[in-house]
């Protein structure tokens, strides 16, 4: 992941102030919830991030119409890098809090282009659980669904 942590407070995060067109920023769609601006951070040509345009922090403070907004201007932007750049791989990666590798603290996806051997590493360790295992937490998930 990316060195560069931003650690402003709401409001004053460098995607709040991008969205409020403070900081120059490559945009390349805006609408009433999302924006989509190139990465200064580009992995491969065509490296796009899709945020909120209301500050929240992670997937847990979005509401379910952010949600759906960022996912549909991410398969928007995801079309366009595939008709502009031709990536024989797309990625689309979010990720929350520091654990999670967040570096910005503002909700956002990326749509990365994908070719053979460009230094992206996905991948952890399988623990491979017993099913009984797999159904406890199947289950605790339920009971957080129904709650």
């Amino acid at each position: 992941m990316p060195q560069f942590v931003d650690d402003s407070p709401a409001g004053q995060c460098v995607f709040c102030r991008l969205a409020a067109g403070d900081v120059p920023a490559a945009m390349v769609h805006e609408d009433a919830l999302t924006i989509a601006f190139m990465d200064i951070g580009q992995v491969n040509p065509g490296h796009v991030l899709v945020a909120t345009r209301r500050h929240a922090a992670t997937v847990l403070d979005i509401t379910d119409e952010e949600a759906a907004a960022v996912m549909h201007t991410a398969r928007r932007v995801a079309h366009a890098v595939q008709a502009a750049f031709h990536p024989p791989g797309l990625t689309l990666l979010q990720a929350n809090g520091r654990e999670g590798d967040q570096t910005v603290f503002h909700f956002h996806m990326h749509v990365v282009p994908r070719h053979a051997h460009d230094g992206i590493a996905l991948s952890w360790p399988r623990k491979n659980p017993p099913t009984d295992v797999l159904r406890g937490h199947a289950a605790r998930l339920r009971d957080a669904l129904a709650a």
